[in-house]
């Protein structure tokens, strides 16, 4: 049963059309003569008008209205497209959004002064009747430019149902001239068949207006594949110059009139238009979440059955269980690609962001986005917006440099912020670079030994310094401004990217410019893991970590005690006793190993008792009693129904880093 509530459909679609008016919008700052550009953000102005009409947000219809008629003067060449105009109707996005979210609320006085903008910038005064978005009536039929329309049109039966209100399109009719409607019908049923909720009725039409065909054929763009419609013009001249399109003269007849015909039987000229179904469908979030739980469950369930077929006798259980485990398998795989999206629905969000910074930081800033393409789990983009706020905030405040000091510099007047994603194995690395000033690691030094989070002098790695950038309360900025100066925003995207399980990696070459690279796990659901055990616990090491596993034997590990590096190919890796870091109380295994973790440059083993292979691991979050326990990440419940930890891949990194920076400065 369909229980979708269509107001909220309407919002949601309507939300979706500002987003394609915004990017029009901004498509035409790089071109101001591009007229496909103009046609586009006139035409999504209208829908997004008709659709308000129809679904009752009258005041969205009526101030969406005013921005219509400005750009359709611009569609007709009576006023020119200016940077003044596109950053006016750009302005009045987010009003546009207020109306939608609270159509009965009071917005009159933000709607007054943004109208006064808008009619500043398009260089005429429009009427600003708040509640009406009715334009002035058509002229008469005596003056030139005017031709004469007969229009026939039948909706889809279900139009009702949908939302659709036939009389809020044909008040758009009347809006475009000199107008009368007649109603047919000869589709209404006997009293005892007749369904209320469906619409019966056609209905003609006689328009005498100055406005183009597609303006009429505008007013039915929302159902325009599913419905019976006939226009022609029956203009004098438009027949004699093609004979074949003559029609009845119509009925001389008075502006508004209303006449309702039982008209004969005719076959519809638009008869080869069936009606289409979508490619797609809308499915709420939640919905995806709760049916991703369902199959996480059944992941479980099958790791269970298949531990008990493994040590059953029964050859026919065997068979089933293996065939449950590869149904489960395609059933997650399948899960999983419903859940990802593009990151273009991501990267699109910051072309607004760095209209908005150039102008007021008054620097020209060009923005390129490669890699779109690249999917994500839904959740991981959900959470990556705020981070990638701050870092492309960050880029243009503290890397780009102003137009005058890049020509100085000998670089282009424009600066560069691209924003790129790729994916490498079961991470996506998503990329934020510039052509700026870069980073001063001298600055960077003097304000962490001011803050006290290094000691004077205490010798860092290059990436160590840049790190210092995402501490709490760090900032190099000499004042405080609405962009940055608080040292707050760096701090919440090492957070946000932590808690997603992955890292940061910063590159920077001074005067030119800086790079951020994320990696994040593509999903945050179910992950391929290494289930090891530990003393007498089993922990999961998410696999797209693991490089290596060695053999340890107690000669080596009793050789390396104080020092705790294996020597890994010329190369010298520290590694975590993770036995002596969760305390197990227990004697170390004869065979021990170590399991070679890595995130990018940064490599650390991890020394267990015994690996007991893969593990389809499905991962449930920690209880908010053990947030501060950071060597984890999550939990997972394994087939005999045990619990086991997921270790924090970052965090273990890290710490096997500075336990090796400590042992290099001891000597």
């Amino acid at each position: 049963m369909n229980n979708l509530d269509p107001i909220a459909v309407f919002r949601t679609e309507a939300a979706e059309q500002l987003e394609v008016i915004e990017a029009g919008l901004l498509d035409l700052t790089r071109n101001l003569d591009d007229k496909a550009q103009i046609d586009a953000v006139f035409r999504g102005l209208h829908t997004l008008k008709g659709s308000g009409s129809m679904f009752g947000f009258d005041q969205l219809a009526a101030f969406t209205h005013h921005c219509e008629t400005a750009f359709d003067r611009v569609r007709k060449g009576e006023a020119p497209a200016t940077s003044e105009l596109i950053a006016a109707v750009l302005d009045t996005q987010g009003h546009m959004q207020a109306l939608l979210d609270y159509p009965n609320g009071d917005h009159d006085a933000v709607s007054m002064k943004l109208l006064e903008q808008l009619h500043k910038a398009v260089g005429r005064e429009v009427s600003g009747d708040l509640q009406t978005a009715s334009p002035k009536p058509a002229a008469t039929t005596q003056q030139a430019g005017l031709r004469t329309w007969q229009l026939d049109f039948q909706l889809p039966a279900g139009s009702m149902i949908n939302g659709t209100n036939p009389l809020g399109l044909i008040d758009e009719l009347r809006e475009l001239g000199e107008c009368a409607i007649r109603v047919s019908t000869k589709s209404l049923p006997e009293l005892d068949t007749l369904d209320a909720r469906q619409l019966y009725l056609g209905w003609s039409a006689t328009i005498v207006t100055d406005r183009p065909r597609s303006d009429i054929e505008d007013v039915f763009i929302f159902v325009m594949d599913e419905m019976v419609i006939d226009l022609k013009d029956v203009t004098p001249e438009a027949q004699a110059a093609d004979p074949s399109a003559a029609v009845v003269s119509a009925p001389e007849i008075k502006s508004g009139e209303t006449v309702a015909v039982r008209e004969e039987h005719r076959v519809p000229a638009n008869d080869a238009k069936s009606q289409r179904q979508s490619d797609n469908v809308r499915v709420p979030a939640l919905r995806l979440d709760e049916m991703m739980d369902r199959v996480g469950e059944l992941v479980i369930a099958q790791s269970r059955l298949s531990r008990m077929a493994g040590s059953a006798i029964d050859l026919g259980l065997r068979s089933v269980s293996e065939e449950i485990e590869r149904l489960a398998g395609e059933l997650r795989d399948t899960m999983m690609v419903l859940r990802m999206m593009p990151v273009a629905s991501l990267f699109s969000r910051f072309r607004r962001l760095v209209h908005d910074l150039a102008r007021e930081t008054g620097k020209e800033i060009e923005l390129v986005t490669t890699g779109e393409s690249t999917e994500v789990d839904k959740t991981v983009i959900d959470r990556l917006a705020d981070p990638l706020v701050h870092l492309v905030r960050n880029s243009i405040d503290h890397g780009l440099e102003l137009p005058q000091d890049r020509i100085a510099a000998g670089k282009p007047a424009v600066g560069q912020v691209t924003l790129s994603a790729h994916q490498t194995g079961s991470e996506v690395v998503i990329t934020i670079k510039d052509d700026g000033r870069g980073i001063d690691r001298a600055r960077v030094r003097a304000k962490a030994e001011a803050n006290g989070l290094i000691q004077p002098g205490q010798p860092l790695s290059d990436q160590e310094l840049l790190q210092q950038i995402f501490q709490p309360g760090f900032s190099t900025a000499e004042k405080v401004t609405n962009l940055s100066g608080r040292g707050v925003g760096m701090d919440v995207v090492k957070k946000t990217i932590e808690a997603l399980r992955g890292s940061i990696d910063v590159k920077s070459d001074e005067g030119s410019g800086s790079e951020i690279a994320l990696r994040i796990p593509l999903t945050l659901a179910i992950i391929d893991g290494l289930l090891v055990r530990v003393g007498n616990g089993n922990y999961v090491i998410p696999l797209s970590a693991v490089e290596e596993c060695l053999q340890l034997s107690i000669e080596e590990d009793l050789r390396s005690r104080g020092r705790s590096f294996i020597s890994l190919r010329d190369d010298l890796v520290p590694f975590l006793r993770l036995r002596e870091l969760f305390r197990t109380g227990t004697q170390p295994d004869p065979h021990q190993k170590v399991v070679v973790i890595s995130t990018g440059r940064e490599r650390v083993g991890l020394v267990v008792d015994q690996i007991i292979g893969d593990h389809q691991t499905v991962i449930k979050s920690m209880s908010k009693l053990h947030d501060q326990v950071s060597s984890f990440s999550g939990a997972t419940i394994l087939g005999d129904g045990n619990v086991a930890l997921i270790l924090d891949v970052a965090h273990l990194i890290a710490a096997g880093q500075q336990q090796e920076a400590q042992m290099r400065a001891a000597g």
